[in-house]
């Protein structure tokens, strides 16, 4: 009987460090999606920049909207590829404990 009280207090504690460790888990991968967005919005930003006076999309009132969807398509499919996420991600989860 003594055993099974230990067994059953044992897995109480598991429960709940599971559960904090669940919370720390998506506290760290929300944070971590943050810092991926702001890469994909500052790339995104630079992409827009270094394209205003191309025609890479051609010429004409749609090009920019082209353009634009370009950048947003190539900025969104390389977040977190350039090392800025994972820096802000670090200097942040450092600074909040």
């Amino acid at each position: 009987m003594n055993i099974d009280n230990t067994f059953v207090n044992a897995t109480k504690l598991q429960g709940n460090d599971l559960k904090s460790l669940n919370v720390h888990n998506a506290q760290d991968a929300s944070l971590k999606k943050v810092c991926d967005d702001f890469e994909s919005f500052f790339t995104q930003q630079l992409l827009d920049i270094s394209l205003k006076s191309s025609n890479i999309a051609g010429e004409g009132t749609g090009s920019e909207i082209i353009k634009g969807m370009y950048t947003e398509a190539i900025s969104k499919g390389s977040s977190g590829t350039f090392g800025i996420s994972d820096m802000l991600y670090n200097f942040l989860s450092e600074n909040n404990k």
